[in-house]
């Protein structure tokens, strides 16, 4: 059986990674990986048991405890055997995420959790530093990026859609936000991997967007077909 390929698509908050990875990866029959959900689940876990976001110690400790389970051709993330799909997408658990992702024991503890899922099987995993820190030596990468104030417009159209209350210019701040807090964290920081792709999706539709990713893997693998799932 041949080794799992492991396709990382990084890119800034609003700039389609999930949307992107989640149907690249259902083409492929890949596992989708959303590792932004990973400390979204754990900033939900802490806050609802009263952890402080800035207790680096426990914050830590619930990040190993945590059991995060994702399935093959499903959109959905799982906490200690808890459906927390929708909880984790309330507007403030994205800032919360943010806070809990700038502590190192957290992300080492979530990183092993990643780097095991893709032990076994072929994964499109998306977030911010799966190129240059989670799987350096990936074989596909992306870095998917959009202009502010499209990401912006797109977020505010995405919380919209779902019935919940969006302003643009909060959205458009808080987007701001977390694009410094993301790139200035000293443990790793929002960046281009030298060898991935950048594409800029401000004036694609997702079809072009998804035909390009699929034709880069087209281009280096055998169609995704000859690695182990």
């Amino acid at each position: 059986m041949s080794k799992p390929l492991v396709v990382a698509i990084d890119g800034p908050a609003g700039a389609g990674k999930s949307t992107i990875a989640r149907r690249v990866a259902s083409k492929l029959g890949f596992i989708y990986i959303d590792t932004g959900a990973m400390y979204r689940a754990v900033a939900l876990w802490a806050i609802r048991a009263g952890v402080d976001l800035d207790d680096t110690l426990k914050l830590e400790q619930l990040a190993r405890a945590a059991q995060i389970g994702f399935q093959a051709g499903a959109n959905g993330i799982t906490l200690n055997g808890e459906d927390v799909s929708e909880a984790i997408r309330a507007p403030e658990m994205g800032d919360a995420a943010s806070r809990v992702s700038t502590f190192a024991g957290v992300r080492r503890a979530l990183v092993e959790k990643q780097r095991a899922v893709a032990a076994s099987t072929s994964v499109v995993m998306e977030g911010r530093d799966i190129g240059t820190v989670v799987f350096p030596d990936a074989g596909i990468k992306i870095f998917l990026d959009a202009r502010p104030g499209e990401r912006a417009t797109r977020r505010t159209r995405e919380l919209q859609e779902k019935g919940l209350e969006a302003d643009p210019r909060e959205i458009a701040l808080q987007i701001a936000e977390r694009d410094t807090r993301d790139r200035t964290r000293k443990e790793a920081p929002l960046l281009q991997a030298p060898d991935a792709l950048y594409l800029d999706s401000t004036e694609l539709s997702l079809d072009e967007v998804e035909e390009r990713v699929l034709k880069l893997i087209r281009d280096r693998t055998s169609n995704g077909k000859d690695h182990a799932r």
